[in-house]
């Protein structure tokens, strides 16, 4: 099924299942993805999408812009042109360039720096904490829905390995968000009150990291 919408023609793949509700989402090669149950038709189908142009804009300009950022080469927020010398031996970093010998050097200069960078980071905010918490593990992982993780029982922080691609404050920020965990296991008031505390603009970061 074609749907068009602002001038293009979007592929919609039509899941059906023995759910209720019918859920629309985005997949990460631009098609709509609508899940249904097996009575909804092609035309219950063009209606609902019909209905929510403002969701289609808003779920559609974010997944293009996560493709751009994925395409290109962020570090710390910054993005820069990567260009592949042969005879460099070392990463070099020279205004908007990035200068490696190869993709496989680049890509284990990046990991080196996020585990030097998160752990540093996770140490400096910890120093913050007058709470009485304990030092958490630091783990590092892709994760597709969370920017981090804080496992209380094993005192662990697991962080998104793409937040290397963030901003110093974006970092701070869900380092700090997960070390409040180890004070309130919840989202509650006193939890975001303790965020609050060692993060005065969180609101304003927390809104950019949702765009």
């Amino acid at each position: 099924m074609i749907y068009r919408f602002l001038d293009n023609d979007y592929e919609v793949e039509i899941i059906r299942k023995g759910n209720k509700n019918t859920y629309v989402r985005i997949t990460d090669d631009l098609k709509i993805q609508v899940t249904t149950n097996h009575f909804v038709t092609k035309s219950d189908i063009k209606r609902i999408l019909d209905n929510n142009h403002s969701f289609l804009m808003k779920a559609l300009s974010k997944k293009e812009s996560e493709i751009e950022k994925n395409e290109s080469f962020y570090f710390l927020g910054i993005e820069y042109g990567v260009v592949i010398v042969s005879s460099f031996k070392e990463i070099e970093i020279d205004h908007n360039k990035i200068y490696a010998p190869d993709k496989k050097s680049l890509d284990k200069w990046l990991n080196k720096q996020m585990k030097e960078i998160f752990l540093d980071r996770l140490k400096y905010n910890y120093n913050l904490f007058e709470e009485d918490i304990p030092f958490p593990g630091l783990k590092i992982r892709s994760m597709k829905t969370r920017w981090g993780v804080c496992n209380r029982r094993n005192k662990t922080v697991t962080l998104n390995s793409a937040l290397i691609k963030e901003s110093m404050d974006k970092i701070d920020y869900v380092i700090i968000h997960e070390l409040s965990h180890l004070v309130h296991f919840d989202h509650s008031k006193a939890f975001w009150s303790v965020v609050s505390k060692y993060c005065p603009n969180y609101k304003n970061i927390r809104k950019e990291m949702r765009e």
